[in-house]
């Protein structure tokens, strides 16, 4: 029988997948889909050097000790390296994958030494590591977003060498204004930034440029997939796609962009390359993912149904006229199950995604969502009656709402999120689509967020028949005002503040429509604190006053109102409250943090050689997948 659970340690839980309807695929689909999954397993070690320089030396170090049979397993000290091991595979380096913390190793520096010394390890910078793995003050954080700060200077991440915050802004702003023509490439994107001898140049992600050993190995599996496409059309995407790694060239990566927006025929599809801003403090540099996915195409039913009323939900969304678009275009959205993680989608993953990024290929395009089933099936299946919601639901009345309805408005708070609300809108004229920088990232989630809220309570829901009552939306109202004022708190260390874009972009709602009315208020029952929902209406009246001022500062770039909403209401975290959410969630034994171990895909071949199947397994350990990893897919070291 299928598990969804598996191995747990310190504040991570490890959960399984299941791949339904793979076994129905045709050959020629499940052969394309391996060809994509061994692309999306070679860009590993290159998210482990974006995140830290030391991450790919420290994590061979540790691999090798941890498989060495002439060190002793059973100590206190090898039993803490394992553990440290393990978040360190989980993070894709030495910080935290969430909090972007530098994990605090519990062994000791003299007994790594002495391992070091006795597997004559020492050659490999051994004082330098020391300091990296156990001086909580050398390279604390990943992602520093405090203002005020350098936010170059002050993080961790190896998108930046000898450059200033000032610099880099600099540097970009000068590329942006020097541009002349109609389709801007996301400067920035795909390259280090690095000053040498006083000059400031960028060292691009290439073939024959940084990461060469890596995207090398992603190109050939990549040509190798071209063999199995399913149209003409995907064929032309990945040639974009090939064309990009191979050249390095922004502009390739654009027509690969509106060439994947446009392939809607295919079963297969997948996300390949540096996607995500979220781990640069700047908001410039794509960390690099990969994720292979196929159609559910029952749950696609319900996405497709809200993507072919998208010019319906933008012309009646609460925002001024200027800052609607006049002709939504391209808008799809698919309900899909992963195949296979990789990178920054693993093994911790995202439930959806709208890609491109771009503003202009958006309005120009239109977009691409996803809703990822199977994945949120496994969340679903984990988190049942492990007694969370009993704890921090005020009343019987509020928890048989959330039981009835949470799941399914989960679901389409995030349909809704990713398939209209980043898609949503448009910038003025003229607005440079970094202008809101380091505060870009939260006021974007919070802006799809928003969108999402505001319909989830709309009667088109219902009529659509997506909804089965106007009562479903207060499931999701209350779960996520609980979410945005107290519950995320389990995932911050006492006496820090709110870094992660989406968590700030959850505290900000909440917090400023706790602040700006009376539709919910913090109540104390039996001496724990809860949320209390005096007015359901009053509460989508305030979300669509937010939603108005926040597609107001997007579409005009306005940096200070951006700083402002941010900083007063995303960041700080009350002391006393915090305390209390962390004792209560404590003695629930549970781990705030999931993610999850691929499936295993094997080729079966005839006497002849040929490819008859591709076989699944769903038994390999953490573990023993995260060696075979760094083993079958370790490039750059």
């Amino acid at each position: 029988m299928f598990s969804y659970t598996d191995e747990r340690f310190e504040d991570l839980q490890l959960l399984r997948y299941q791949l339904p309807g793979f076994e129905q695929l045709n050959l020629r689909q499940k052969q394309y889909i391996f060809a994509l999954s061994k692309a999306t397993l070679y860009g590993r070690d290159i998210t482990f050097d974006q995140f830290g320089a030391y991450n790919l030396r420290i994590r061979k170090l540790l691999e090798t000790i941890y498989t060495s049979p002439k060190i002793d397993h059973f100590t206190d000290n090898f039993k803490a390296m394992e553990v440290y091991l393990k978040r360190m595979w989980f993070s894709n380096g030495i910080y935290h994958h969430y909090g972007c913390e530098k994990f605090k190793p519990d062994f000791s520096e003299e007994w790594l030494r002495s391992v070091l010394k006795t597997l004559d390890l020492e050659r490999w910078g051994a004082d330098e590591l020391m300091a990296v793995i156990f001086d909580p003050e050398v390279l604390p954080k990943r992602v520093n977003k405090n203002d005020g700060d350098d936010l170059i200077l002050t993080s961790a991440c190896n998108f930046y060498q000898g450059v200033t915050q000032e610099e880099a802004e600099r540097f970009y702003q000068q590329k942006k204004k020097s541009y002349k023509g109609a389709e801007p490439p996301s400067f920035g994107l795909n390259s280090t930034l690095v000053k040498q001898a006083g000059k400031i140049t960028e060292d691009v992600w290439h073939i024959n440029g940084r990461y060469s050993k890596a995207i090398e190995k992603i190109v050939y599996w990549l040509d190798q997939a071209c063999k199995y496409a399913e149209n003409e059309h995907q064929q032309r995407v990945l040639a974009h796609l090939m064309d990009y790694y191979t050249t390095g060239d922004l502009q390739c990566f654009n027509d690969y962009c509106k060439e994947w927006v446009g392939e809607h025929e295919g079963h297969v599809d997948f996300v390949n390359g540096f996607i995500e801003v979220y781990g640069d403090p700047l908001g410039l540099k794509g960390s690099w993912e990969g994720i292979v996915e196929y159609k559910d195409h029952e749950a696609t039913k319900r996405t497709q149904t809200i993507s072919r009323n998208a010019q319906w939900f933008e012309d009646h969304s609460p925002v001024d006229q200027r800052f609607k678009k006049k002709q939504v275009k391209g808008v799809t959205a698919n309900a899909i199950c992963a195949a296979m993680l990789g990178g920054d989608e693993y093994p911790s993953t995202a439930i959806g995604i709208n890609l491109p990024n771009a503003d202009w290929i958006r309005a120009e395009y239109g977009s691409k969502s996803i809703t990822i089933s199977n994945i949120t099936d496994a969340y679903n299946k984990a988190a049942h009656g492990n007694g969370f919601k009993e704890e921090f639901v005020i009343d019987e009345n509020t928890l048989g709402l959330i039981n009835k309805y949470g799941d399914l408005c989960d679901t389409l708070h995030t349909d809704l999120h990713e398939c209209l609300g980043h898609g949503s809108g448009q910038l003025l004229p003229g607005t440079d689509p970094d202008a809101l920088k380091a505060y870009g990232n939260t006021i974007e989630e919070a802006r799809a967020d928003l969108f999402g809220l505001y319909y989830l309570a709309d009667q088109k829901l219902v009529d659509l028949g997506l909804l089965p009552d106007g009562e479903a939306y207060k499931a999701q109202y209350y779960s996520y005002m609980m979410n945005g004022l107290l519950t995320q708190l389990i995932r911050i260390q006492p006496g820090r503040q709110i870094e992660e874009a989406h968590m700030r972009n959850r505290s900000l709602i909440a917090h400023w429509c706790l602040e700006n009315g009376r539709a919910f208020a913090l109540v104390k029952k039996d001496g724990k604190t809860f949320l209390k929902v005096n007015d359901y209406e009053a509460m989508r009246c305030q979300i669509a006053t937010l939603l108005a001022e926040i597609q107001r500062i997007k579409s005009e770039g306005d940096y200070e109102a951006a700083r402002y909403l941010v900083e007063r209401y995303a960041v700080k975290v009350d002391a006393t409250i915090h305390q209390e959410i962390l004792e209560r969630y404590n003695r629930l034994n549970l781990a705030p943090y999931k993610g999850f171990i691929n499936p295993k895909m094997t080729p079966i071949t005839n006497d002849a050689g040929e490819t008859t199947d591709i076989q699944l397994d769903y038994t390999e350990s953490y573990a023993e997948q995260m060696l075979r990893y760094s083993t079958e897919y370790g490039t750059l070291i």
